[in-house]
């Protein structure tokens, strides 16, 4: 344990000060640095790799999808972003504008993307023109720009990176299918892949996407109790093609309106997953996105023929998976220890007593057992483990969010439990965003976060007013 002890005394324990706990550990586990640019960071290798593997399988699940992915230009006319209303009036306070172009003042601003749906729907009015040419299904990754008046690494920043999809289709029940089908591959990514259990459901009036019909919503619970918008995905009618003037002749022969949607997540998953699986000796990172999902660690690598063997059994496995060497000249336990901090999922020691007896020592992260195993079956075990380590991981973080879920049927209910414990509240609504705003300035800070698809009736009147209830909510502070 005294190793263990000195390896994370630079980690401020997440007990103590939650936010400076995830800053040691985005700055020791090597995932980013701060630039001299407010709000803008350098995304490190090993971070960059994190979100290398996101990209890598979300975009494969959206190629089955049907998604081709496209690139829209970084500047947005001024006049073309005006042409939503209520588009703009929501990402107002967040626009960079370019006024300048070399010496010379522009005739007029550009935007620099908060997100790309004009530029979208310019691009639909010039190649939609029949039925035949629905549904259009694009995607692009990228980076966009919102001027944040308070910054977080991954979470909140200036620019950041993020994939988003927007698409056009002939029917209003087609879109809204779409919406749910990819807010479904996001429900699936966050469980099967990232381990991480949230709620999902549609967001308030309130609280959806400037322009869009619905907004529906992943919120996962971080460790603290405190939730994070993990993805959204938006439902928008045919407000935007009205305003583009985007049409088609239909089936009919007569000239319509198609219907779009729009989806996105962004590398705030990368913080999500930070929040929700680490701990405090770094990072816990599910296999599937692991940069190094092996690292092998030679001991004694001095003596006769455990470098060779370290060499042979990290050969033999990066056929499978991701593995790395650590043949340096550190000592162990600061390999140990950096590999933990990186949240490397699985550690395999190798030492001249355990070639002898042809075998080697997994070392699991999330729970630090110890597993002997011989040689000859190391790769199936290791698959096991895996297995193991995924389920391990998403089962604490379930438990984690039951656990601090909690039910108020009552505004003195609701106010007590803001106020002393620290997690989701569900209870009842009158449907008026009065009700929120309310709750909002009486907690400090507490906000609806979703109506659930599979509502609970917990009482027949809103917690806030007395009214009667028309929907169940999931409310919390946010990140």
């Amino acid at each position: 344990m005294a190793e263990q002890k000195k390896m994370v005394e630079a980690i401020t324990s997440m007990d103590v000060d939650f936010s400076q706990w995830y800053t040691d550990i985005v700055r020791k586990a090597e995932l980013m640095d701060y630039t001299s640019v407010k709000g803008c960071m350098i995304t490190a290798p090993y971070g960059y790799a994190i979100w290398e593997n996101i990209q890598h399988i979300l975009d494969a699940e959206f190629k089955k999808a049907g998604v081709q992915n496209v690139y829209m230009p970084l500047f947005i006319p001024e006049s073309l972003l005006q042409k939503e209303k209520d588009h703009v009036a929501g990402f107002a306070p967040e626009v960079a504008w370019v006024t300048q172009g070399g010496e010379e003042k522009l005739t007029e601003r550009l935007c620099v993307r908060p997100t790309s749906e004009t530029l979208f729907c310019e691009y639909f009015k010039k190649i939609i023109n029949s039925y035949r040419d629905l549904p259009k299904i694009y995607n692009q990754w990228c980076s966009v720009v919102r001027w944040e008046k308070t910054t977080r690494p991954f979470l909140r920043t200036s620019e950041f990176l993020w994939q988003e999809g927007h698409t056009m289709h002939e029917t209003a029940e087609e879109a809204e299918e779409e919406t749910m089908r990819m807010l479904n591959i996001y429900h699936d990514f966050y469980t099967n892949v990232l381990a991480i259990p949230a709620v999902v459901g549609r967001k308030t009036e309130k609280e959806k996407f400037a322009g869009a019909e619905a907004t529906y919503t992943i919120e996962p619970m971080m460790h603290n109790g405190v939730a994070l918008q993990g993805g959204t995905s938006h439902f928008f009618g045919d407000g935007f093609a009205r305003q583009f003037g985007i049409t088609y002749t239909g089936r009919d022969n007569t000239q319509k309106n198609p219907f779009q949607t729009s989806w996105g997540v962004s590398w705030r998953m990368i913080g999500a997953i930070i929040m929700v699986h680490g701990d405090n000796d770094g990072l816990r990172l599910p296999p599937k996105i692991a940069p190094i999902q092996v690292a092998v660690v030679p001991i004694a690598q001095h003596k006769p023929g455990v470098l060779d063997k370290a060499r042979e059994m990290t050969d033999r496995l990066s056929k499978t998976w991701r593995v790395k060497l650590d043949d340096s000249d550190k000592q162990p336990g600061w390999k140990f220890s950096q590999y933990e901090m990186q949240g490397v999922p699985l550690r395999m020691e190798l030492g001249p007593k355990d070639i002898e007896k042809n075998q080697c020592v997994l070392v699991r992260r999330d729970t630090r057992e110890k597993i002997v195993v011989s040689l000859d079956e190391v790769e199936s075990k290791i698959e096991e483990l895996f297995g193991l380590i995924q389920e391990n991981m998403y089962q604490s973080a379930l438990q984690n969010l039951e656990s601090k879920t909690f039910t108020a049927t009552t505004l003195d209910e609701f106010l007590d439990i803001a106020k002393n414990k620290p997690g989701f509240i569900k209870a009842m609504w009158c449907g008026d965003s009065a009700c929120e705003d309310k709750i909002k300035d009486m907690t400090g800070g507490v906000k609806s976060r979703c109506i659930p698809f599979k509502e609970e009736k917990l009482s027949d009147v809103c917690v806030c007013c007395g009214k009667p209830a028309k929907h169940m909510l999931y409310w919390g502070r946010q990140y």
